[in-house]
């Protein structure tokens, strides 16, 4: 199975000592973020766990414990925008964010590298124009450690209205002008544009919209053929499969304006009191009325890939 670790909070940034406990421990429990007395018990180890699976903005926390990966696959998901404090209050500068990603690309090759260029918001600070010049320059920037860039454009879900009132959707036509031109720059930069939860709207400006977590791009990541039980898409418009996250909602503490996946920032703080990088649950501890499961693992990988040359264009 693949192991999620960032579809409800950053687990690298804020969690660092946490994760690598629980893969060296070999085990992690997880609250079903809907039942929270239903407990998922995941063991961690390379006979059932065919990759681990990253969402992140700031991974460098976790560098001092990049040793307790080695026995195992890696994939990473890094967002990187151009925005400030003023939308992503906890995060690093992009410079930075830009540098860990090499940093990672050098270790584990371009192929478990995908950069996130998303959620894109465009209003009187980052005008069209100004999100053309910031992404040549981070493409720029990237060329050669992945072949992949995702774009969105901000999602107004309840959640984001509530903390992000100014938030608007760009028109489709602006939409658009701006995909056909960032779809050019990822090319001239050896890079596929992909769309998250776009659908096909823009493919006949060139923009791939397959999905982001699909087979095919665990299997490239990977180097191997998997076989993956049917799942049906977490929304109509995503290709993605999504199994299997020890993470959990109301944690992160980047307090990005547009997150959808934290109700507010008290919670958050909240949550974090709870904290122990001991226990086996991500916040707070076992409950004597909890329900514990064990979930059902077992390697999908049907047989390992030829070995390929390194990136090239």
């Amino acid at each position: 199975m693949i192991l999620q670790t960032g579809q409800r909070t950053d687990i690298p940034a804020f969690y660092p000592l946490w994760l690598a406990n629980r893969i060296e421990e070999g085990y992690v429990m997880v609250r079903n973020p809907y039942q929270p007395l239903s407990v998922t018990k995941y063991l961690i180890n390379p006979d059932v766990i065919d990759g681990i699976a990253f969402c992140s903005k700031n991974p460098r926390p976790f560098f001092p414990y990049l040793s307790v990966l080695e026995p195992y696959r890696e994939y990473w998901h890094m967002t990187i925008t151009l925005y400030g404090r003023d939308i992503e209050p906890n995060v690093p500068p992009y410079e930075q964010v830009l540098e860990n990603f090499i940093f990672l690309s050098e270790r584990i090759g371009p192929k478990a590298m995908t950069w996130r260029y998303d959620p894109i918001i465009i209003n009187e600070t980052y005008t069209f124009d100004v999100h053309v010049k910031r992404f040549t320059e981070m493409a720029e920037r990237l060329k050669g450690h992945t072949d992949t860039v995702i774009v969105s454009f901000i999602d107004l879900y309840d959640k984001v209205r509530r903390n992000f009132p100014q938030a608007i959707r760009p028109p489709v036509e602006l939409q658009r002008s701006l995909i056909t031109e960032l779809v050019q720059i990822a090319k001239f930069n050896h890079m596929t544009l992909k769309t998250c939860g776009e659908g096909s709207v823009f493919a006949d400006v060139g923009a791939d919209s397959t999905g982001c977590l699909t087979k095919e791009v665990y299997e490239q990541a990977f180097g191997v053929t998997l076989s993956l039980p049917t799942r049906q898409p977490s929304r109509e418009e995503c290709n993605c499969y999504l199994h299997g996250d020890i993470g959990a909602y109301d944690s992160c503490a980047h307090f990005c304006q547009y997150c959808y996946a934290n109700t507010n920032q008290a919670n958050v703080r909240q949550a974090m009191k709870l904290h122990n990088p001991t226990s086996p649950f991500l916040i707070g501890h076992a409950l004597p009325q909890d329900v514990v499961k064990e979930a059902n693992q077992q390697s999908w990988i049907v047989e390992p890939k030829p070995q390929q040359d390194s990136f090239q264009f």
